[in-house]
């Protein structure tokens, strides 16, 4: 009976301490802050849509916190070098914060992201500042469970028509 409790017992403290690593392994390192709390999400948006439209490019604006681990997993992402080129030639990026929940609502209203679908919450202007796409149902909300070939199809999906030269 006694080796019995030692191994029920050993088997619980193992599966205590299996659960507390996966917790641990999805808590995000503040090593990078992506949204900058105090920004002024109207003029950085506006600002992108200046060099867009001067580079032939769409904007994406994420709407996100730097609390959230599925926020850190699109903006690596985005700057693997496999789509940081496509990214790059393509679009502006826009992070506006949103604090807990609390900040930039309105944003996220104009834009067509609705907060109840989770964050990141993604939208694609043109240069006009004309809404091409919203995500409307949590695609990015996830983002740990997307695939390197869905934010390329993503990417592809939405980057501009080629210019006529």
């Amino acid at each position: 009976m006694k080796l019995y409790r030692r191994i029920l017992t050993l088997t619980l403290a193992t599966a205590v301490a299996a659960s507390s690593a996966v917790c641990f392994s999805q808590s995000v390192k503040k090593e990078k802050e992506i949204y900058n709390e105090s920004a002024d999400a109207r003029a950085e948006i506006k600002e992108a849509l200046e060099k867009a439209t001067a580079e032939h490019k769409r904007v994406i604006v994420v709407f996100g916190a730097n609390w959230c681990y599925d926020c850190h997993v699109l903006d690596a992402a985005f700057h693997r070098s496999d789509l940081a080129p496509i990214l790059a030639a393509n679009y502006e990026v826009v992070h506006v914060d949103i604090g807990k929940g609390e900040k930039n609502q309105d944003l996220m209203a104009k834009y067509e992201v609705p907060m109840k679908r989770g964050i990141p919450g993604l939208a694609v202007l043109d240069a006009d500042g004309k809404l091409v796409y919203s995500q409307k149902n949590g695609e990015f909300e996830n983002a740990r469970a997307l695939n390197p070939e869905d934010f390329l199809a993503f990417l592809n999906k939405w980057k501009p028509a080629a210019q006529s030269r």
